[in-house]
């Protein structure tokens, strides 16, 4: 292995609903890169029509989601009031602070057609000084992220920067996250902007440095290093990181927080269905039991 990359993360599979998920963070290896907390690839699945996505609403505390799709939609509902369609190339931020209540169902109309769902969702867990802020939802149209050409890569940055480009998308902390595409032969340096990196391979074929990373294995790379990602036949790959997070985060279920006690408090709040309402419905995700209990 190149001494570029300091671990290769493998995935954990998961079943929900229709969908298989590779869970990759939180690792053993590393259970966060720069923000980022939480990162499962979905799909691709191909829904039936009259099959879909249907995840009630659930709690969050202490972090944003943030949802980015390869294909499918997804209509994203709120205890805000928010209601956002969104497809392919758009990014949906929902900054959830003191607690949020969400919702995420395939769209009626493609419901009744089907289609293919692919996409990462992650967690960005937020800093100290933010963990309680006011929660939000923000929208950002495909058209409106900076578009990067490099050497038959197409480099889109999603939230942060990257490249002398800035997304629109209000991130609370040095952010890196970009989506690539690479072009057969394609290639292009990784220069150390931020202080910590992962590149993770959706689909095709991609080396480090000479190093290959199989389809979903997530790649940590080494601190002040640049580094070469290089694709011989072509290639779709993101790459995330960032400034390193101010302190130990817990993580329980959907719940991110500084301390345990904030947990706790977040548990009981949706115990007794205290975090607000998605309009419209009246589903609702438990508590999952605790193991062993």
């Amino acid at each position: 292995m190149s001494s570029s990359i300091k671990a290769v993360l493998k995935p954990h599979l998961r079943d929900v609903g229709s969908l298989t998920v590779r869970r990759v963070l939180p690792a053993v290896a590393a259970r966060l890169i720069g923000p980022f907390i939480f990162f499962d690839h979905m799909g691709p699945a191909t829904l039936e029509p009259g099959v879909g996505l249907d995840v009630r609403p659930h709690p969050h505390i202490g972090l944003a989601t943030v949802t980015y799709l390869f294909e499918g939609s997804v209509m994203h509902r709120d205890s805000l009031g928010s209601q956002q369609k969104i497809v392919p190339g758009d990014v949906n931020w929902m900054t959830a602070g003191r607690g949020i209540v969400h919702s995420e169902r395939t769209p009626e109309e493609d419901r009744a057609t089907g289609l293919t769902m692919h996409g990462i969702q992650t967690w960005v867990a937020l800093p100290l000084e933010d963990e309680d802020i006011e929660p939000s939802f923000s929208h950002h149209a495909a058209e409106t992220l900076p578009v990067v050409e490099r050497n038959g890569v197409t480099l889109r940055v999603i939230a942060g920067n990257a490249f002398g480009e800035t997304s629109p998308v209000v991130t609370f902390s040095g952010t890196l996250y970009v989506a690539g595409e690479f072009a057969p032969g394609g290639a292009f340096a990784l220069e150390p902007e931020h202080e910590e990196r992962g590149v993770y391979l959706v689909e095709g074929d991609l080396e480090i440095d000479g190093t290959p990373l199989e389809v979903g294995q997530m790649a940590v790379l080494a601190l002040d290093e640049t580094v070469t990602l290089a694709s011989t036949h072509g290639a779709r790959v993101m790459l995330l990181g960032g400034e390193k997070l101010d302190g130990e985060r817990f993580i329980e279920w959907n719940f991110v927080a500084s301390s345990r006690e904030k947990i706790e408090a977040a548990k009981l709040a949706w115990t007794y269905q205290e975090m607000g309402k998605v309009p419209g419905e009246t589903e609702w995700i438990p508590l999952p039991e605790r193991k062993g209990a």
